[in-house]
């Protein structure tokens, strides 16, 4: 008797395992449930509304069509960027969720999407004949005292963390703002111009360990990352500064596009 009762809890803990081991976890985009089918912690309707950006029209910026901002730019610092999405409505509300309403569990998802963008840089033919000869970090734009204050965390921060766990690219600090702007996706062009001027700093404890763990031979490449890329003003300012103080290649990685 006590041995048939014993086999029936077995049995019953057996099958409880398997149901708790095939239960369903929560996407956290939408809070439906999703069975690990995907890369990414999301469910399947989620999934498949990712805009991913396979081709780019834009071989500086990454656009999937023809991009009149770098054709108009005089100057262009940074090597190239790649990003992972286009911009639509559900991207735009994915990074609101993150940047604005604090679900900071996001960055799983976010975060690891960025390696489709980075592959995107590797994978470029003109990279593979120096690849081998690079010295390879990643950093990210900053954000203002102020913002931060506001904000409570760097969502490029947050990202670039995510990248460099997938990648084992050290992440570090490389630049500071000196003054705090307005955001800029509310500006012209013109104006992101004259806010942005002069609005970065190299980051001296960022850049004192930079030399201490940098192989002296070889190229110096440094991805910077930032969530969303409008007309790569940010990015070109911040190359520039990089590059005033630095003997190195900058890459931007942006979320979205």
């Amino acid at each position: 008797m006590l041995g048939s009762i014993m086999h029936r809890c077995s049995e019953w803990f057996v099958q409880l395992e398997k149901l708790l081991s095939s239960s369903k976890q929560i996407c956290l985009s939408c809070g439906a449930g999703y069975d690990r089918s995907k890369p990414l912690p999301v469910c399947s309707d989620c999934w498949a509304a990712i805009p991913w950006i396979g081709e780019v029209m834009c071989s500086r910026c990454g656009r999937y069509e023809v991009c009149t901002d770098c054709i108009r730019r005089e100057n262009t610092y940074y090597t190239q960027n790649r990003s992972a999405v286009r911009y639509d409505d559900n991207m735009k509300e994915w990074l609101a969720l993150h940047k604005y309403r604090g679900k900071e569990r996001l960055r799983q998802v976010l975060g690891p999407m960025l390696l489709h963008a980075y592959h995107l840089h590797r994978h470029n033919p003109v990279d593979s004949t120096e690849r081998e000869a690079t010295v390879q970090w990643i950093s990210f734009v900053p954000l203002s005292e102020e913002r931060l204050q506001e904000r409570g965390f760097n969502q490029a921060r947050q990202l670039a963390e995510e990248l460099g766990k997938l990648t084992g690219l050290p992440v570090i600090s490389l630049l500071r703002r000196t003054r705090h702007t307005d955001k800029q996706s509310f500006k012209a062009r013109a104006a992101r111009l004259d806010d942005l001027k002069d609005v970065f700093e190299v980051d001296g404890d960022g850049l004192a360990y930079m030399n201490a763990m940098a192989v002296k031979l070889g190229k110096h490449r440094v991805y910077l990352i930032d969530d969303v890329y409008t007309t790569g003003s940010t990015l070109n300012e911040c190359a520039r500064t990089l590059r005033q103080k630095l003997d190195v290649e900058v890459y931007g990685i942006s979320w979205a596009r």
